[in-house]
């Protein structure tokens, strides 16, 4: 029994997985729009890490006395700062005096989590369902994607303002909300690769040498599920921060002062005219990120599975 299962195991551990994914990375490295978006995402993922550093206040630091500078106005009252650009209001100031460039890269830190952890509860409940309901197929199955049906029913934004409504609005129910619309998408992938996989030899051999059925899920099928749900999170990781800024815009997501971008474009475009800066470089800073976070996961989806991409192509 030990010797069949090992003998499974080296079969349907798939030897040259490493070299697969080295080959991933080669490919990933030769499109230079992918890795550009990898770049720019690197680079407000710092911003984000090392807002402390960057920011020369808080962001809840206001003056009266600063209100409605423009981009590149010294500061009227001179810090001693070692930072150059500390001494100026790089982006200007908001209507209350705080500048914007601070409200920016702390508000970076927050449209990150909230991405990030909206993508981890669909991906992780997603995965689960989608594993159950394709592994054991039958009653299981039926129940699961007739729950997923009906999720599927509703547009994603106004599922996600549905459980926003339900349990109120704020920060961290922003993130369930927006955790659990997404959570049919990865499911429904999962079960359609875990169906693929079910009946394949290694499988089935692994489930006759009496292997546990959740072994067999997370060591012989999950694999062939991490692609897909990798190019699944990445391109989600984009569209879940620009979800939490529509849903702070209509005041069902992050609740002021907090810098977080959709609420800062919400609460100034009624000043989109006179401090224009404030609205147009927040929904900037949403409309980089986005795009840098898409230019990465169309370039994990041609690493991939460059068969599909050629055919797409």
């Amino acid at each position: 029994m030990a010797v069949a299962e090992q003998t499974v195991n080296e079969v349907g551990s798939a030897a040259p997985v490493r070299s697969e994914w080295r080959l991933a990375w080669l490919r990933l490295r030769r499109n230079r729009a992918a890795m550009a978006g990898l770049g720019v995402l690197a680079v407000i993922s710092l911003a984000a890490v090392f807002a402390d550093l960057l920011a020369t206040e808080s962001d809840r630091h206001f003056d009266i006395l600063s209100q409605g500078l423009p981009p590149l106005s010294e500061r009227l009252e001179p810090i001693d700062d070692w930072r150059p650009w500390a001494q100026r209001h790089v982006l200007g100031t908001d209507d209350i005096g705080r500048d914007v460039f601070t409200r920016i890269v702390r508000g970076a830190r927050i449209s990150l989590r909230i991405g990030f952890s909206a993508v981890s509860i669909s991906l992780v409940v997603g995965s689960v369902l989608g594993l159950t309901a394709g592994y054991f197929a039958r009653w299981p199955d039926m129940v699961i994607s007739r729950i997923l049906d009906v999720m599927l029913a509703f547009p994603g934004l106004l599922l996600a303002m549905t459980v926003v409504a339900s349990i109120g609005p704020g920060l961290n129910n922003a993130m369930i909300a927006l955790g659990v619309a997404g959570v049919p998408f990865y499911a429904r992938v999962v079960r359609g690769t875990t169906l693929a996989a079910r009946d394949l030899t290694y499988v089935r051999a692994a489930r006759a040498v009496g292997m546990s059925d959740l072994r067999i899920m997370l060591r012989h099928i999950l694999p062939n599920v991490v692609s897909p749900i990798l190019i699944m999170a990445t391109l989600g990781l984009g569209g879940a921060i620009l979800a939490a800024a529509g849903l702070s815009f209509l005041g069902l997501g992050a609740e002021s002062p907090s810098p977080e971008w959709g609420l800062e474009v919400a609460k100034n475009r009624h000043l989109l005219r006179s401090l224009w800066w404030i609205t147009i470089f927040n929904g900037a800073a949403i409309a980089v990120t986005v795009l840098s976070i898409n230019l990465l996961g169309d370039g994990l989806r041609e690493a991939l599975d460059p068969q599909a991409s050629s055919w797409s192509h």
